[in-house]
C-alpha cells in the first residue's frame, strides 16, 4: 500500500485535500478566462483580478482579526512573491499566448517542475530527490504527447521566438515566486496575510505595466465577465493559490509543482463536457504518463 505524503510532510489527506482543490480551480480556470476576453485589456482585467483578491484578504484579516503589522523587511518579501506569482509571470504569459497555441504554453509550464527543484536547492538548500525529478521527466513527456498537435504547428518565426522566451521567462518568474512563498513559510509568515500583501503588490505592479504599455483601462459590465471575474478572483485566486502555496510550504516546491502537469489534464476534461474536444490516442497515453508520473512523486513506501 502506499500513502500520498510521509507524515514527516503533514498528514495525507490535508496536503491532498489542498493538491485536489488547487488542481480542479485552476484546471477549470482555463475555461472560464476565455469569458474575460474580447472588451477588456487582459493585462487590465489581471489588474483588477490580483487587487480585488487582495482587497478581499485584507477584510478577511480584520474581519477575524488577523496580524496586519509587519516589519519593512517582511514587505519587501511579500512584494517580491507578489511580483513574480501574481505580477510579470501573468503579464508575460498574456503575451507569450499571443503567438503560441496553449498547448505549447501549458508545455513550457510543465518545466516549473524542474525550475522549482534546482531553485530550491539552490536557495533554499533543498535536496533534489531523484523519484520527484524522474516523475517529473515522466509528467513533462505525458504533457508533451497531450498537446503534441500543437507543438508539431511551432515554427521558429520571429514573434513565435520571442513569444517562446516570454513564455520561458514567465515559467522562470513563476518558479522565483514558488522558491519565496517557501522562503516566506520557512520564516513563519502566513500564508493568508502573505497573500492579501502579495496579491495587492502584484496587481499593482501589472497597473503600472498598463500604465506603461499603453492598456486602456475600461470595463465590461456583462454577466459574463464579472461573473468570471468573481470566479478568477475568489476560487481562482484567493482559494487556489492559498491551497497551492499551503502545500507547497507543507511538502516542498519541487512536489507542489506538479499541480501543473494535472492542470491541463482537468481542463481537456472540461472541454470535452462544454466544447466538444476530441481524444487522440496520444492524448490518451500522455495523460496516462502525467497521472503515471503523478503518482511516483507522491507516494510513499509503507514502512
Amino acid at each position: 500500500m502506499y500513502n500520498c505524503f510521509s507524515q514527516k510532510e503533514q498528514p495525507g489527506l490535508k496536503n491532498l485535500f489542498l493538491y485536489l482543490t488547487a488542481s480542479l480551480i485552476w484546471g477549470s480556470t482555463w475555461l472560464v478566462i476565455t469569458f474575460q476576453l474580447g472588451v477588456v485589456d487582459p493585462i487590465v482585467s489581471v489588474v483588477y483580478r490580483f487587487i480585488l483578491a487582495g482587497v478581499i484578504l485584507f477584510v478577511y484579516c480584520l474581519i477575524l482579526k488577523k496580524q496586519l503589522i509587519y516589519r519593512l523587511k517582511d514587505h519587501f518579501f511579500f512584494a517580491l512573491q507578489g511580483f513574480f506569482l501574481f505580477g510579470i509571470n501573468y503579464w508575460l504569459v498574456y503575451l507569450a499566448e499571443e503567438h503560441l497555441a496553449s498547448g505549447l504554453v501549458a508545455l513550457l509550464f510543465s518545466l516549473i517542475i524542474f525550475m522549482n527543484i534546482f531553485n530550491g536547492f539552490l536557495f533554499l538548500g533543498k535536496p533534489i530527490r531523484k523519484m520527484v525529478l524522474f516523475g517529473g521527466i515522466i509528467g513533462v513527456f505525458g504533457t508533451l504527447l497531450v498537446f503534441y498537435n500543437d507543438i508539431l504547428a511551432f515554427s521558429f518565426t520571429n514573434e513565435n521566438s520571442l513569444a517562446l522566451i516570454f513564455g520561458l521567462t514567465a515559467v522562470l518568474c513563476a518558479s522565483w515566486g514558488n522558491i519565496t512563498s517557501a522562503r516566506n513559510q520557512i520564516n513563519s509568515l502566513p500564508v493568508i496575510q502573505t497573500n492579501a500583501f502579495g496579491m495587492f503588490y502584484g496587481g499593482l505592479s501589472m497597473f503600472i505595466v498598463a500604465l506603461f504599455t499603453g492598456a486602456e483601462f475600461n470595463f465590461d459590465p456583462s454577466f459574463s465577465y464579472v461573473a468570471s471575474l468573481i470566479y478568477l478572483t475568489i476560487f481562482g485566486s484567493i482559494v487556489a493559490f492559498s491551497a497551492y502555496l499551503k502545500l507547497l510550504g507543507n511538502i516542498g516546491p519541487d512536489k507542489s509543482a506538479y499541480v501543473t502537469l494535472v492542470i491541463p489534464v482537468i481542463a481537456l476534461i472540461l472541454s470535452t463536457i462544454f466544447e466538444d474536444y476530441k481524444w487522440s490516442m496520444l492524448a490518451a497515453v500522455g495523460v496516462a504518463l502525467i497521472l503515471g508520473g503523478n503518482t511516483l512523486i507522491l507516494r510513499r513506501k509503507k514502512v
